[in-house]
């Protein structure tokens, strides 16, 4: 099986996701696509956008910043046909120092549970980010954006990122 990578992934950087395509048979080939990280050759009406944890999700979808570069590749999906999904790696964590955990998100009705570590920053005795993303914000704001653009958005750990990948694009890796 042949799998299509965009060459703005940062190479070598994916190195759970790239050892699982090894392992299991398929080869990746970079090429510059039109939106998303992944897709197969045969058929780019579906795409895999990938994001290595939540907090790189708020970002995309939350911050002034890089807003509106995502919705405009959301934009562009829909526009084109195409099926986008975004797939959010992410695991469990303890906020170091304190008693708080952070649950691992398996899908975007819990995503209001999720703890974004910025909260808990403190400088000069003060919360360094008062105003950082919280959970149920970036909730809404995926929701809003699923309804709005047709975008799915799904959540795996890093261990399952390369398998759920090729789920999405319905590949069949004996193929």
């Amino acid at each position: 099986m042949i799998l299509l990578c965009d060459t703005r992934q940062q190479a070598n950087k994916h190195k759970m996701k790239d050892a699982w395509f090894e392992q299991n048979g398929i080869e990746v080939r970079r090429t510059k696509l039109y939106v998303g990280d992944y897709t197969l050759p045969a058929d780019q009406s579906v795409c895999v956008d990938t994001k290595n944890s939540i907090d790189e999700l708020a970002q995309d979808v939350c911050s002034k910043s890089q807003h509106e570069r995502f919705r405009n590749e959301l934009l562009r999906s829909q526009e084109a046909g195409i099926q986008l999904y975004i797939l959010v790696e992410n695991e469990s964590f303890t906020i170091r120092g304190k008693n708080v955990e952070s649950p691992y998100i398996s899908r975007l009705e819990d995503l209001h549970k999720w703890i974004n570590p910025r909260l808990w920053i403190r400088k000069n005795g003060r919360q360094a980010y008062p105003n950082a993303t919280r959970g149920i914000t970036l909730q809404k704001a995926c929701y809003t954006m699923q309804k709005k653009y047709g975008v799915e958005f799904v959540f795996c750990t890093p261990q399952d990122a390369g398998a759920k990948i090729i789920e999405l694009l319905g590949g069949n890796q004996d193929g």
